[in-house]
């Protein structure tokens, strides 16, 4: 008599699929708002969609992942920081046109589910959400055995946000003299991680425990900084007309994120060394005698959000950044030219 198989004899725990989805039901729970309309475990997630304050409110969604930036996690075994730089990335992503988030979604895939560790990468989505005035709407975990080697997993993030017609942000307004302020980031944040763990691990041969003195902290903790969310920053301006663009610098770099928002006859000067380099970014340069222009098409180089605005407004909008403690830099001009990026 044939023995009876189960699902788990193909690899896929259904109990243990429920304890992840009972944890992640009390996380989703505490980003919820009164515009929250359905739990965690529907087929599908309802969210209020009316807006009487706005004239005529334009949705504007946006997805992504953390890429090769999880390969660090599952070195140094932390799974509570990525959920996090997830919802930033699409926060900052939908900000770009003067979107405030709404809800978020998130599908994380593995071979084999461990429920703490997704428990800890959805404790990370909620906290972000929390943070940025997001709800967790719902989301999808997959278990695919056989797909996944063994500890890793994959996530990837889908935001809705709003913004009123009159209030988006494009590119009509952006013109010759323009200027651009650039607002910090903390590292990589989630791109360029294949050329970095190449320099890291391989060239440099060095560990994720490796203690970089320089840093006062190890590679992994270096290379694990968080995504920062720039709605903070940007919130008391989305509305007062003084934000002409924004450019979220993401894989691309300055080089190839900020033609992204220029409309036809201009370009962009940004002049070397207006801003501190980081110095991950300096190492990194180093250790593989990397071209700047590589390094610049490749990495933030320490610039995550750049802010255009007219001459006539800079003092407002750096007063702005003042009053809320935020650091900034001017780094360039909007020039004539073909949509290009040139350091000067």
């Amino acid at each position: 008599m044939t023995t009876p198989i189960t699902y788990s004899d193909a690899g896929v725990s259904i109990d243990a699929a429920n304890r992840a989805v009972d944890r992640i039901k009390e996380l989703a729970r505490g980003t919820f708002n009164a515009r929250t309309l359905s739990q965690i475990g529907s087929f599908g997630g309802m969210f209020d969609g009316a807006f009487p304050s706005m004239r005529a409110p334009v949705l504007v969604a946006s997805a992504d992942g953390v890429g090769t930036k999880l390969k660090i996690a599952f070195l140094t075994n932390t799974h509570h920081t990525v959920g996090r730089d997830l919802v930033n990335h699409c926060v900052n992503d939908i900000l770009v046109q003067g979107a405030r988030p709404l809800f978020f979604l998130d599908y994380i895939a593995t071979g084999a589910l461990a429920p703490d560790t997704i428990a800890s990468v959805v404790e990370g989505v909620a906290q972000g959400c929390r943070e940025n005035n997001c709800a967790l709407l719902g989301g999808e975990t997959a278990e695919m055995p056989g797909f996944y080697a063994d500890g890793e997993y994959d996530i990837a993030g889908f935001i809705v946000g709003v913004v009123d017609r009159d209030q988006v942000i494009d590119d009509s307004r952006i013109e010759q003299g323009d200027v651009l302020l650039a607002l910090p980031s903390a590292g990589l944040h989630t791109n360029g991680y294949s050329l970095a763990r190449k320099l890291f691990l391989e060239i440099a041969g060095h560990r994720v425990d490796t203690r970089l003195e320089e840093f006062g902290m190890t590679v992994g903790e270096a290379l694990l900084q968080p995504h920062l969310t720039y709605l903070p920053a940007l919130e008391g301006l989305l509305d007062a007309g003084a934000i002409r663009g924004l450019a979220h610098i993401t894989g691309g770099g300055l080089l190839e994120n900020i033609p992204r928002i220029l409309p036809e006859n201009t370009s962009v000067e940004i002049k070397r060394g207006s801003w501190p380099v980081l110095p991950i970014f300096t190492l990194m340069q180093r250790l593989g005698n990397v071209a700047e222009a590589e390094m610049y098409r490749t990495f933030n180089m320490g610039v995550g959000m750049v802010v255009v605005c007219a001459a006539s407004d800079q003092e407002k909008v750096q007063s702005h950044f003042t009053a809320h403690g935020k650091t900034f830099y001017e780094i360039g001009r909007v020039v004539e030219g073909s949509r290009q990026v040139t350091l000067v």
